[in-house]
């Protein structure tokens, strides 16, 4: 097996795939010994190694600024641990929860907000007991009315184990949504198979998939194949992005992305301000850049394909929309007035 038919893992494997060169052998090395490492075949074949500024490749190829650490970055930079009241369960919101069920993906992103969570090392998959656990503590919330399914990528999940979970939350009468956060159909759509859609069913259950895509390039062929497949099952989809400094911080980029989503019958939904996750600032970009680069984003599309630009607050605030009444620009950042009126003073993490 060619280094271009397999998952690359390692500094070695990103080398011998033309990725980079030989010398920034120890500097991969030591990203890759604190922050997972994999880029998936179909993500691999798009990379140009001869352009340094590829976009595919700023988003899996690692690089020494992932070991540079901003004061202001954070291990848990949403505040999941604070809002978890049993293992792999996020209750932020009153009427939803996050089960993170995987602590693995099939690639990891560089600026990826839980980077410190989830690999092969860092990454857990919930214990039977734990999942358990998780679900006993939703039966017993009857304000849950969306299980939110991330981790890691939630459909690393073999069909066996997710039509298993679809029939224990099938007995929850409170729980009416069950949205899936993923990056697979995009970079590995083999996956996506006739069993795979088979076991996402529940009975009175409506499944919603979340779909993680930052450029039009990422919705090839074999993408857009695997994305109609499972709406062509009836299922919902909507989109998550984040805005990324040197990829898609271009209207025009921006603007290709989200018109390829609604043409593959996704409904465009967050883009994501960056989190201040460990090793991230170079990805990240001034809110104020973001919000104009948004509003101009906005006058150029039809409503169906305008997405929110949205910020989690630092400490398990919540999101906020960066293009609301309730934030208000500063000199280095925003002042963000929460949904329970509290002001937060958010300052531009950049290198």
């Amino acid at each position: 097996m060619t280094t271009r038919e397999k998952t690359l893992r390692s500094a070695s494997d990103i080398i011998a795939a033309g990725f980079a060169a030989p010398s920034s052998a120890e500097t991969l090395a030591a990203v890759s010994e604190r922050y997972a490492v994999a880029i998936t075949p179909t993500m691999a074949a798009l990379i140009d190694p001869n352009d340094p500024a590829d976009a595919i490749a700023s988003q899996f190829v690692p690089t020494a600024a992932e070991l540079t650490t901003h004061a202001a970055e954070l291990a848990d930079p949403i505040g999941d641990l604070t809002k978890s009241p049993v293992p792999g369960l996020v209750h932020r919101y009153p009427d939803r929860v996050l089960l993170k069920i995987v602590g693995v993906c099939p690639v990891y992103c560089r600026f990826c907000f839980r980077r410190e969570m989830v690999g092969p090392d860092a990454g857990h998959n919930l214990t039977d007991a734990e999942l358990e656990s998780a679900l006993a503590y939703i039966r017993a919330t009857p304000a849950i009315w969306e299980v939110i399914l991330t981790g890691g990528d939630s459909f690393m999940l073999s069909p066996r184990r997710i039509r298993a979970l679809m029939q224990d939350l099938a007995t929850i009468p409170h729980v009416k949504i069950v949205r899936w956060h993923t990056r697979v159909p995009v970079v590995a759509p083999n996956l996506v198979t006739d069993a795979f859609l088979s076991a996402l069913t529940a009975e009175n259950k409506t499944i919603v998939v979340g779909i993680h895509a930052n450029h039009p390039r990422e919705l090839t062929p074999e993408a857009r194949a695997a994305l109609t497949r499972l709406s062509n099952a009836g299922i919902p989809l909507v989109s998550q992005t984040v805005l990324l400094r040197g990829i898609n911080d271009d209207v025009a980029t921006l603007d290709a992305l989200m018109r390829a989503f609604v043409e593959t019958r996704i409904i465009p939904y967050y883009l994501h301000h960056g989190d201040l996750a460990p090793g991230t600032g170079h990805f990240r970009m001034p809110v104020a850049h973001g919000i104009a680069l948004v509003r101009d984003l906005h006058r150029r599309l039809s409503g169906i394909a305008r997405p929110d630009y949205v910020l989690d607050l630092p400490g398990a605030f919540g999101k906020i929309s960066l293009l609301s009444a309730d934030v208000r620009l500063t000199a280095d950042g925003c002042e963000i007035r929460d949904a329970a009126g509290r002001i937060h003073v958010y300052r531009d993490a950049l290198p």
